[in-house]
C-alpha cells in the first residue's frame, strides 16, 4: 500500500473534482465563447467557477482570471506588470526563495535592462522587511514575494509588504505567488494589500491544467499572451473547461482551512517527535513554517538514494521542487544550509488526508534506509 507524501508537487484529485471534469468532458463540452446553447451552458459553468474562487477570496468575480497553470499566472503577473509600468521605472524586487517560474522571469527581465533585486533569506527562510524597505524606491514597479515557500514551508509576513511599498511613495504592484498557500492558510488578497496573486488547481486536489490569477480592480495589466481575447483579453486561449470546473469543485471541497491546518500540524508534530530521536537527521523547516511541508536532511544518505529506497517501499517524497529537478536546491543554498546537508535533503509534503500511520510508515522507511546505507 503506497504512502504519497509529495503533495507540494501535486495532489490526488478529490472525487468531486474528477466527477466535475468528467461531466464537462462528456455532457457540457461546449466552447464558452460559442454563441449557441451548448456554448452558453459552458459559459455558465465558467462563470460559476469564477464565482467560487471569488467567494473564497472575498473579491469580485471580475478580479479572477483563469490560466492553464500557476506558472502562467506568474508569467502574466510579472511580464504584464513590466510591460504596463516600464515607463514608471525599471526596478523589480523579489527574493531568493521564489519558485523557478518567478526567478527565471526576473532573470529574463534583467537581461532586458530591468534592475533586478533578489532579497536574501535568513537561516529560517524569512526575508528582512527592513531590507525590503531599503530596496523599494520611486523607480520600483514590482515587488514579488511568495506567501509560502514550496521547499521548506517558510511563511512570509506578506501583510506588511504593501504598507512598506506605500511608505516609500512607490506605485509598485505587489505580486504574491500563493500556489503553496492557497487553500492551506487564510488568504484575502484585498485585505492583505495584494495587487496580483497566483494560484494553482492541482495543489489543492484539483486537476492539472488550471490556475488562476487575482488582479485587483485598481491594477492594470497588459497581456503577455494574446490571441482570441479570452479572460477579458488578459490571457488568450480557449479555457480548459474540465480543469477549470474541477478547480472550482476542489475549492468548494476544501472545508475549514483552520481545522485542516490544526489537523495537519498534529500529524507533522507526530512525525517530528519520532525523528528527533534519530541521530544525524536535521530539520530544515522551522517550527513556524507551514505544517504541510517538512524539509529534512539525513546525514550520510544522499537525497536520490533516500528517494529511491523509499520509492521501492511505495513511499513517495521529493528532493525539493519538482520544477528544479537535477539541480542543488537554490532555496536551501540561500538559507545557508551546508552543501552536504543540501545534498541529503528531502521534502515531505502532507495533505489534509495524510494520517499518523502514513508518517509512521515513512519513519520506519527512513530508519531502515539509514541502517543499510550508513554501514
Amino acid at each position: 500500500m503506497s504512502v504519497y507524501l509529495d503533495n507540494s508537487a501535486t495532489t490526488k484529485p478529490c472525487e468531486s473534482a474528477v466527477k466535475k471534469a468528467i461531466e464537462m468532458c462528456t455532457e457540457n463540452f461546449g466552447n464558452p465563447s460559442s454563441l449557441h446553447m451548448c456554448g452558453y451552458n459552458a459559459k455558465k459553468e465558467l462563470d460559476d467557477s469564477r464565482r467560487a474562487l471569488a467567494s473564497v477570496l472575498s473579491c469580485s468575480e471580475n478580479e479572477i482570471f483563469f490560466t492553464s497553470s500557476g506558472t502562467i499566472a506568474n508569467n502574466t503577473a510579472i511580464i504584464g506588470t513590466a510591460r504596463t509600468k516600464k515607463r514608471e521605472g525599471k526596478k523589480i524586487i523579489t527574493t531568493g526563495l521564489e519558485h523557478p517560474s518567478v526567478i527565471k522571469h526576473f532573470e529574463m527581465l534583467g537581461e532586458q535592462g530591468f534592475e533586478t533585486v533578489f532579497l536574501k533569506p535568513d537561516s529560517k527562510g524569512k526575508i528582512s522587511l527592513e531590507e525590503l524597505s531599503n530596496a523599494v524606491d520611486e523607480n520600483t514597479i514590482l515587488v514579488s514575494i511568495m506567501a509560502v515557500n514550496n521547499e521548506v514551508g517558510s511563511i512570509q509576513d506578506i501583510a506588511k509588504v504593501k504598507n512598506i511599498i506605500k511608505s516609500k511613495d512607490s506605485k509598485a504592484y505587489f505580486h504574491c505567488d500563493a500556489v503553496q498557500a492557497f487553500g492551506k492558510i487564510p488568504l484575502k488578497p484585498k485585505k492583505l494589500g495584494i495587487d496580483l496573486m497566483s494560484m494553482s488547481s492541482h495543489k489543492i486536489h484539483g486537476l492539472k491544467g488550471a490556475g488562476a490569477l487575482f488582479v485587483n480592480s485598481s491594477s492594470r495589466l497588459l497581456p503577455s499572451i494574446v490571441g482570441g481575447g479570452q479572460e477579458n483579453g488578459l490571457i488568450s486561449g480557449t479555457e480548459p473547461m474540465p480543469a477549470i470546473c474541477a478547480f472550482a469543485a476542489a475549492v468548494k471541497d476544501i472545508g475549514s482551512i483552520e481545522k485542516n491546518l490544526d489537523y495537519v500540524a498534529s500529524v507533522k508534530n507526530y512525525f517530528i517527535n519520532k525523528i528527533n530521536n534519530v541521530n544525524g537527521i536535521y530539520i530544515n523547516s522551522t517550527d513556524d513554517s507551514l505544517p504541510y511541508i517538512i524539509n529534512i536532511s539525513v546525514e550520510g544518505v544522499p537525497s536520490q538514494v533516500m528517494l529511491n529506497s523509499l520509492s521501492s517501499m511505495g513511499i513517495y517524497v521529493s528532493a525539493g521542487s519538482a520544477c528544479a529537478k537535477g539541480h542543488r536546491s537554490e532555496v536551501l543554498t540561500a538559507m545557508g544550509v551546508a552543501p552536504k546537508l543540501i545534498d541529503s535533503a528531502i521534502r515531505i509534503s502532507l495533505a489534509k488526508t495524510t494520517t499518523e500511520n502514513d508518517m509512521e510508515i515513512l519513519y520506519n522507511g527512513i530508519v531502515d534506509t539509514i541502517k543499510r546505507v550508513r554501514r
